[in-house]
């Protein structure tokens, strides 16, 4: 049998540390480890066909996220832990990293390659730029704790109760996927909710980090979202002096969900150049 650290596997790596699953490299690893994290609501698996699709040439690590999916909970969420959970997990690594991280994730990624205390050879932020908004995410957070599961088996009936409060389907859909239906006594979110939603301010803001990343570092936007305007380009400029740009068209915030084939491309592109 392959030793643990060759299969994509979920384990928490310490008692403390995030929850992983790695993507061995299926042809030898040639290339450096890749860290991926997510965003707020997400888990790990959210980007399961990418990671696989990227472990061709190097190992891809998934991580959840403080107070997501299978990693411990915390009564926290500030970028400066968030980026210290990650260095956690690339020194595990036992050497230098590519990150990658979206939205939330993505602050996180930036916080921690501004502040140097991890070895990242090249950064990818996904539809996210380092600056605070006014966008309130609390909401979903309160009509997930809102929802009553008592006799819920099916994600279906889940769905149906959730479009009382979420119009969205896509959003149902992915709130869905960190519903545990098969956890002992009874469905639960494999979420804190609670804290998440107190931690909000936070998570939509940043804490004005200051530093420079000098190595090269690609931001990819949806053409279609909001989130990194031009105006924010010479913040970005400022903190990541080679930056390059990309638009990924018909997508939106949820770029990688949206146009999977051209993210991935488009990132495998940029961390082999």
């Amino acid at each position: 049998m392959q030793p643990l650290w060759q299969r994509a596997a979920r384990f928490a790596m310490e008692t403390d540390m995030l929850a992983t699953i790695r993507h061995p490299a299926t042809q030898g690893a040639s290339a450096p480890p890749l860290v991926i994290a997510h965003g707020l609501y997400g888990t790990g698996r959210n980007w399961g066909v990418i990671a696989r699709r990227l472990a061709d040439r190097r190992d891809v690590v998934t991580v959840d996220m403080r107070n997501h999916g299978e990693s411990p909970r915390f009564a926290t969420q500030s970028y400066p832990e968030m980026a210290a959970d990650l260095a956690e997990v690339i020194a595990s690594l036992g050497a230098e990293a590519d990150l990658l991280g979206h939205s939330m994730g993505g602050k996180a990624a930036m916080q921690l390659a501004l502040t140097g205390t991890a070895p990242i050879r090249r950064l990818v932020v996904a539809d996210i730029a380092p600056v605070p908004y006014t966008h309130d995410q609390s909401h979903h957070a309160r009509a997930m704790m809102a929802l009553d599961l008592t006799g819920v088996t099916t994600r279906g009936e889940a769905d149906r109760r959730l479009s009382a409060v979420v119009e969205d389907p896509g959003l149902r859909a992915f709130f869905l996927q960190s519903l545990d239906l098969k956890a002992g006594g009874g469905p639960r979110w494999r979420l804190n909710l609670p804290v998440l939603e107190a931690e909000m301010a936070k998570i939509v803001g940043w804490p004005g980090t200051e530093g420079r990343f000098d190595h090269p570092a690609l931001f990819l936007t949806g053409a279609e979202s909001r989130y990194v305007l031009p105006e924010h380009r010479d913040t970005i400029r400022t903190l990541f002096p080679k930056a390059r740009f990309a638009k990924l068209p018909g997508a939106g915030h949820w770029l990688h969900a949206d146009k999977p084939r051209e993210f991935e491309e488009t990132v495998r592109v940029f961390l082999e150049a």
